[in-house]
């Protein structure tokens, strides 16, 4: 029987094979704090930036704030989708480097916002940083650690006798 994919909402057999794996990727990565530091942070920028967007000389400047605001959500969406941990860590990296861009920006925008907007926006930012900071360190620090404590270590077998070997009689 025929019905609609709830996913895609076209008529066919049913759901894709992948669909509840998705689904619970997608809470998972609802649940990651700098995700929904970032998601709010997008919006907050679009909002700031809407007045600016009439003024054709700041198109560029504009455009690229949205862009970057909006490559921090799309780098950890996109790292959560990876396969091995490294790959998850480089794409984590790469939203706190969008982070600190979007940060910067702000910064350089006094010109044209509120000493007020930017200083909460620039707050937000730093939260998103330090929440990205510390997740890249736990997982390097997790994917450096040794899988147990107990490791078993041997000592090279000299094969030759070599009187500058300490460890020759």
């Amino acid at each position: 029987m025929k019905r609609k994919c709830r996913v895609s909402g076209v008529e066919g057999e049913g759901d894709p094979p992948h669909h509840s794996s998705l689904v619970t990727l997608m809470n998972a990565i609802e649940k990651f704090g700098a995700y929904q530091k970032a998601r709010e942070l997008f919006d907050l920028v679009v909002e700031d930036l809407s007045a600016l967007h009439e003024d054709f000389s700041l198109g560029r400047l504009v455009s690229q704030q949205i862009a970057s605001a909006g490559s921090i959500c799309a780098n950890i969406e996109e790292g959560y989708g990876r396969l091995s941990r490294q790959e998850y860590i480089r794409f984590l990296d790469f939203a706190r480097g969008s982070a600190r861009e979007t940060r910067g920006r702000y910064l350089r925008m006094r010109h044209w916002l509120d000493a007020d907007i930017i200083e909460k926006r620039v707050r937000l930012l730093d939260e998103i940083i330090g929440i990205l900071t510390a997740t890249i360190t736990t997982l390097k620090r997790r994917t450096s650690a040794p899988p147990n404590s107990s490791t078993l270590r041997e000592e090279p077998e000299i094969y030759e006798s070599d009187p500058l070997d300490p460890r020759h009689p």
